[in-house]
């Protein structure tokens, strides 16, 4: 044992006794490493004995009186005698690691477990309906909507993305050059063909038109000098008082005046085109767009914008394509001279939009598609179709008369193949398959397995099997049998009394919960 002042460093004993001792100074010194010195507390008689007599007899203690003493108390009986300066270590002595018990992170673990299971146990928790709340029993009649087969007339239509084309769209262009001097039209407006639309300035036009004028009057002085002066040529001629090669030059003069009399004529007439072109008008009856150019800017042929787009509305037409398999059943309606009609609805397909009929069929079908384009022609006086807008087009190929008709919803796919649930009068469920015909979006036709006035289940089937016992949605309804129409209902309305005997106050089923936890051992 050496002593530093107040200080003092204990060197392990060799053999079983240090390590003893280091042991049963880890387990009951929870302040080592801290600085802070502690003296064991002698729990019997002998140990008081022992230390007192150290004490008082004058004796200095010795390392093996130390030991001695720590042996006789038993672990984590200690006191804190008082806190010592943490001795301060020599330059070239070896830092020995310090360990922690190993038993205190498996005894926090141990209490945090502990907490979680009471708040578990103690709080109570909603209990849960069963798992079979709302369903039958096993061997309970299944409750199911039935809606009856009907006869009744189902339309043949094909269904296709269609656009909005207009017959006619027309960019209006200037067909001369020169200052716009007035825009006469408002953007969206509806013109007629011929109505005035820009006007260009004139009047260079209008000078060019009286300079040919007066050349045309110029030529034709000319020419009828040159007349008179073949007829006194030709008077000469008669008397042999001249050549006739004399004559024969006045007739050619003369000939060469009336071509340039025409030429000014030809002259004069462009020049009045030009101030018709000035003058521009709408070649279409249609809806106007926004103006490509303002007045006051110099416009030219070679512009390729123009100055206002005219589109027409009335009638207009929707192109959309078809299937080439479809295609012969159309051309054989169409051969027979059938007006097909055409329906436009909305992108969603629920709103109609108007009523056309089918105008023509492309003359080829594209080979990378293979569908062929149809254009179907709309009147269009309400403007509810625009160019370029997206609709659905519906075909209406052919009628089918006295078909048997049930909802989509009958209709079931599965092993068997498309198949149906009928209700049989002993309120058994049968499976029938059907053979499916054309569909309108709520209603099938049903070509084969069905037959009139059988009752088919549209609510409830996942519950079913072939031969399951039914209880109709309406069977409190008196004298209500399996063949006449019975109002669909819902799953969730028809689970409705088997989940009335689970529902409990709320309160009440909280209480019975925590009386159930606390009661489970």
């Amino acid at each position: 044992m050496r002593r530093c002042g107040s200080l003092t460093e204990e060197i392990p004993q060799p053999g079983c006794f240090a390590a003893l001792r280091r042991i049963i100074d880890e387990l009951t010194n929870p302040y080592r490493g801290c600085g802070i010195a502690l003296r064991p507390v002698a729990r019997d008689a002998q140990a008081r004995d022992l230390l007192g007599l150290q004490e008082q007899g004058g004796k200095p203690k010795t390392a093996m009186d130390d030991q001695r003493s720590e042996l006789l108390s038993p672990p984590g009986r200690v006191r804190v005698v008082d806190k010592v300066a943490r001795p301060v270590s020599p330059p070239n002595a070896v830092s020995k690691p310090r360990r922690r018990s190993r038993l205190r992170p498996f005894f926090w673990l141990l209490l945090v477990i502990a907490i979680v299971g009471v708040a578990v146990w103690y709080f109570p928790r909603p209990q849960s309906q069963p798992k079979n709340a709302g369903r039958p029993q096993a061997g309970a009649p299944v409750p199911v909507g039935v809606a009856p087969v009907e006869k009744g007339d189902m339309p043949v239509t094909l269904s296709q993305l269609g656009t909005v084309t207009p017959l006619a769209t027309v960019t209006v262009k200037t067909q001369i050059s020169g200052y716009l001097m007035q825009v006469a039209f408002q953007e969206g407006q509806m013109v007629k063909k011929g109505d005035f639309l820009a006007q260009v300035d004139p009047r260079p036009y209008q000078v060019a038109l009286e300079q040919a004028q007066a050349q045309l009057a110029k030529d034709q002085a000319l020419l009828t000098n040159a007349r008179l002066d073949l007829q006194r040529y030709n008077t000469l001629v008669a008397q042999n008082s001249i050549a006739r090669q004399t004559r024969d030059t006045q007739v050619s003069l003369v000939a060469q005046y009336e071509a340039t009399v025409k030429s000014d004529q030809a002259q004069i007439d462009a020049q009045k085109l030009n101030l018709t072109y000035c003058h521009i008008v709408s070649p279409v009856t249609g809806r106007v767009g926004l103006r490509q150019v303002d007045a006051g800017n110099y416009v030219q042929t070679s512009d390729a914008n123009g100055i206002v787009v005219v589109t027409q509305l009335q009638p207009i037409s929707v192109i959309f394509t078809m299937s080439e398999d479809n295609l012969p059943e159309v051309m054989k309606q169409l051969g027979t001279g059938a007006v097909l009609s055409v329906t436009a609805y909305d992108r969603t397909g629920s709103t109609e939009l108007a009523q056309g009929k089918l105008d023509t069929v492309d003359n080829q079908i594209d080979t990378t598609t293979g569908t062929v384009k149809l254009r179907a022609i709309f009147d269009n006086e309400q403007n509810i179709l625009f160019p370029n807008q997206f609709v659905n087009a519906k075909l209406l190929v052919n009628t089918l008369h006295d078909a048997d008709i049930v909802p989509n919803s009958a209709i079931q796919r599965g092993a068997p193949g498309t198949f149906v649930y009928v209700v049989k009068p002993d309120r058994t469920a049968a499976v029938e398959k059907v053979k499916l015909g054309p569909t309108d979006g709520q209603r099938t036709a049903i070509l084969s397995g069905l037959q009139p006035g059988e009752s088919v289940v549209i609510d409830g089937m996942d519950r079913l099997r072939d031969g399951a016992k039914v209880t109709l949605a309406d069977a409190n309804r008196p004298n209500s049998t399996p063949g006449e129409p019975t109002p669909r209902r819902s799953a969730q309305d028809a689970s409705a009394p088997a989940a009335q005997h689970s529902d409990a106050p709320q309160d009440q089923q909280q209480g019975q919960g925590r009386g159930q936890r606390r009661a489970t051992p």
